[in-house]
Formats: structure tokens, C-alpha cells, sequence
């Protein structure tokens, strides 16, 4: 498995030949669906759209959240095409990382002129595998 720092670069790397090639402006699917072929083209290692339920007080509760993606499953990846990014949106990629337990997430942007400004990298704290 590759490192941390490795594997969310190549992520980064996609994500911005995405966005050189469709520019800001489209709506998530569409990125989302060009990511999916970009790391496939990469052979990157995903998985898309999981269903990730909710337990609560020891049932399971339908329908839970949907992830854009985790690769090499280690990291979340969640897109959005949003004006700019809230506080709520961190919260949500904070949220997927301590339901799932995976140790590093990536929230991308899309809707922003220059892709480095819509990335946002968080690592999970509560993650056994997060000292890699």
C-alpha cells in the first residue's frame, strides 16, 4: 500500500488534469465520473458511490452516506462543485473519516479557477493506520 503522502498526490495529480481539461463550472457528477476514469487510466485502485450506513443505538439506519470515493482503500475522497467551501464541509469529510476509520481524507473542489485552491486535506486522528 502506498504511503499517505504518495497516494493523496496521485489523487491531487487526477483531480487536476480533470480540471485542466473541463475547467470550473460543471455540476459534481460530471467530475466525478471524469475522476473515476482518470484514476482508472492512472490504475489507481477505487472504489465509488459507497453506501455507508449509520448505526444508531445498536441499529442499523437506511439510508446512510454515499462516498464519492475510497482509494487503495485508504482514503475518502469527496468531490464538490460549490462556490466556496463551509465549514460543513469539512465536518462532513471528518464525519466519513471517523464512520469508516480510514486514516486520510480529501475533500476537492471543483468550482474554483486554480484546483489547488479547492483541495482540502485532512488526517484522521482516531485512525490505527493514521502513523504511517
Amino acid at each position: 500500500m502506498l504511503e499517505h503522502e504518495e497516494l493523496t498526490g496521485q489523487i491531487i495529480a487526477a483531480a487536476i488534469e480533470v480540471h485542466r481539461i473541463l475547467g470550473p463550472g460543471l455540476l459534481e457528477p460530471a467530475y466525478q465520473s471524469c475522476l473515476a476514469r482518470e484514476l482508472s487510466l492512472r490504475e489507481v485502485a477505487f472504489q465509488k458511490e459507497l453506501k455507508l450506513p449509520i448505526e444508531y443505538k445498536g441499529v442499523r439506519v437506511e439510508p446512510g452516506y454515499r462516498l464519492d470515493f475510497i482509494v487503495a482503500q485508504t482514503v475518502v475522497v469527496e468531490c464538490k462543485a460549490v462556490e466556496s467551501m463551509l465549514p460543513v464541509h469539512e465536518a462532513q469529510l471528518l464525519t466519513y473519516l471517523r464512520l469508516t476509520e480510514l486514516p486520510v481524507g480529501l475533500m476537492i473542489n471543483f468550482n474554483v479557477p486554480v484546483l489547488k485552491d479547492g483541495i482540502l486535506r485532512r488526517v484522521n486522528s482516531r485512525s490505527e493506520s493514521s502513523s504511517k
